[in-house]
């Protein structure tokens, strides 16, 4: 099977106007084969087209390399993924003793330590992971360590960073380049923005209304903060060479080992549950996520900036991987659909939809009723006429940027006990899922949506 490269360009032009994305870069690895192909323009206001060599911010997706790098360290001997964190890091301390001496870096790989990301303003010079891990001291916790999954947007994979850094001698960019960007042969990746070739790169959008269309975004990189965990730019071609060391029990295209191939096999098999299951997959390994799509295994890496997205999905049992860069979204249902029809293409197994709600559930709603909330998130949970309803609260100033209610309200639609479906409110949403879950004493303990999880404060 092949994919006809004509049609879903065609067919990408006009997913990319319905969605107000300006670009998507879009590569596919099969059975040996790499197509690549590119659509739209790097930036609305120079209309610069955008090509297969034209770079993206990789958002999250960056975690997975550094997971590669740290497994390195497994290979080699000088890390076991169960030794306390404390054991490469022995200052390492935060607000709940019990942490402290027993977080591991599985715990951090899986997203289950636990620990808020209160690691304050540790700057933008190189010593910015040393201070992130010294900052935490008095980080309290969000749930118990091992408890849950809960997403660690940044300070989990800065402290497996630290560690990194620690045994090898060398700040983190360093490791990178020296551990996976020169030996597979990489020339168009960095992992901070200073080493950007700006000339290549593409322009973060966002997008208010489809009339007024995407906008330049007035955030046009992460701190470096979020290096080892959102901080990765690359080209479709250099996320495809990543790949193809999953694929290929850890050997670049280029002949090289990265990784062994048990690494490789821990990387996959190693898994904690997902509360919420629907929005990308039921696990989560060791820098990967776990999906599953009409009964094949398949393996996902994602990433978001402010106005730039990342999507890999790995297929081994089809011997495929796929991968898109957006300057734009992210959008679930323009992912979707260009994905499956890619996959169609091929033969391959599909996306699976979201399950549909059951009309037939009889929940006592008080036990979902109450404030779920982490600093600069807020979700409240009420009932009204025996229906549940979700209303996200929104900072002030995000909301009148984006030119929205500073309260939306979602219907909260049951699919089961713990699980349901948020409808859209505006036609540039997606339909989203979440996880109210753990009634340990009655009522629900944890709110989990796009992977983050808030514990109910009232």
């Amino acid at each position: 099977m092949t994919i006809d490269v004509p049609r879903i360009q065609a067919r990408v032009a006009v997913l990319l106007a319905e969605h107000g994305i300006p670009s998507a870069a879009i590569g596919v690895l099969h059975a040996g084969e790499l197509t690549e192909l590119a659509v739209g323009v790097k930036n609305v206001e120079t209309r610069e087209p955008a090509t297969i060599d034209t770079v993206y911010q990789c958002g999250s997706m960056t975690k997975t390399w550094t997971a590669l790098a740290f497994m390195q360290l497994v290979d080699e001997g000088k890390i076991d993924l169960d030794e306390p964190v404390r054991t490469y890091l022995p200052g390492f301390t935060v607000a709940d003793p019990e942490t402290s001496a027993k977080v591991t870096p599985r715990h951090l790989l899986h997203h289950t330590n636990g620990i808020e990301e209160a690691y304050g303003d540790p700057g933008e010079d190189d010593d910015v992971y040393e201070r992130m891990a010294d900052n935490i001291a008095d980080a309290p916790q969000v749930f118990p360590t091992g408890h849950t999954h809960g997403y660690s947007a940044a300070l989990g994979y800065a402290i497996l960073a630290r560690i990194l850094e620690v045994l090898d001698g060398k700040r983190w960019d360093d490791v990178m380049r020296d551990r996976l960007f020169d030996p597979m042969g990489l020339t168009s990746t960095s992992s901070w923005r200073e080493q950007v070739d700006e000339t290549r790169a593409a322009t973060g959008h966002l997008i208010r209304s489809l009339d007024e269309g995407p906008i330049v975004t007035p955030v046009d990189h992460l701190p470096r903060a979020f290096g080892p965990g959102g901080n990765i730019t690359s080209t479709i071609r250099e996320v495809l060479t990543m790949a193809h060391v999953l694929l290929h029990e850890g050997t670049a295209p280029n002949g090289k080992l990265i990784v062994s191939a048990e690494s490789v096999r821990e990387m996959m098999r190693s898994r904690v549950p997902v509360p919420d299951p629907y929005l990308f997959g039921p696990a989560w390994a060791l820098g990967l996520i776990v999906c599953e799509w009409h009964g094949e295994t398949v393996y996902a890496t994602d990433g978001s900036t402010i106005g730039q997205n990342a999507r890999l999905r790995i297929l081994p049992d089809s011997n495929t991987a796929i991968a898109m860069l957006t300057n734009g979204g992210p959008r679930e249902s323009f992912y979707r659909k260009v994905f499956n029809e890619i996959l169609t293409d091929l033969g391959t197994v599909t996306i699976p939809d979201l399950p549909a709600p059951d009309p037939t559930l009889n929940l006592d709603l008080s036990r979902y009723e109450g404030v779920y909330e982490r600093p600069g998130t807020r979700y409240e949970v009420s009932a009204d006429d025996g229906k549940l309803y979700l209303t996200l609260v929104l900072d002030p100033m995000q909301a009148d940027f984006l030119q929205k209610p500073d309260r939306i309200r979602y219907a909260l639609l049951p699919v089961s006990e713990t699980h349901f479906l948020l409808p859209p409110t505006d036609p540039l949403e997606d339909t989203q899922t979440v996880a109210i879950y753990d009634f340990t004493n009655g009522t629900a303990r944890y709110l989990h949506t796009n992977c983050r999880i808030h514990p109910r404060s009232g």
